[in-house]
């Protein structure tokens, strides 16, 4: 049944991103306000081109602490390696990254182009739901 369950019917497509010149303090402010642990981050044709994390944040706080260093953009730190899915890959597909990974969030893509984000909560929501929905 899981396998044929789509990450695009459980992805949340109006998401939080950057792009690469937003200030560094800015995007943190931005993270702890919406609650999320790390958002994607596209260049001006909305293709993803890195991922902001947490730990990305930290170890900003730390070169800053090292280098007397203000000031960054996201650039500056941000993870180039991403791993995103596709919309039409299967949940499972997702769950075994979720699982396999410490990812807590995945940016979803279209191609090169970023569509949403899907996050483990969003499964686990959509699970329950399902459950519901069989009873």
């Amino acid at each position: 049944m899981l396998s044929s369950l789509l990450v695009k019917d459980y992805m949340v497509g109006d998401h939080l991103s950057f792009t690469a010149d937003t200030n560094l303090l800015k995007a943190v402010h931005t993270l702890l306000e919406h609650g999320l642990s790390g958002a994607p981050v596209v260049d001006a044709n909305k293709r993803l081109i890195g991922y902001l994390s947490e730990k990305d944040c930290l170890k900003a706080a730390l070169d800053a602490s090292y280098f007397r260093r203000e000031e960054g953009t996201v650039q500056d730190f941000m993870s180039r390696d991403v791993t995103a899915i596709a919309g039409d890959a299967s949940l499972i597909d997702a769950i075994q990254l979720f699982v396999s990974k410490h990812y807590r969030c995945l940016p979803v893509v279209e191609g090169s182009r970023l569509v949403g984000q899907l996050s483990r909560s969003d499964i686990l929501k959509g699970l329950e739901k399902l459950r519901h929905e069989a009873r």
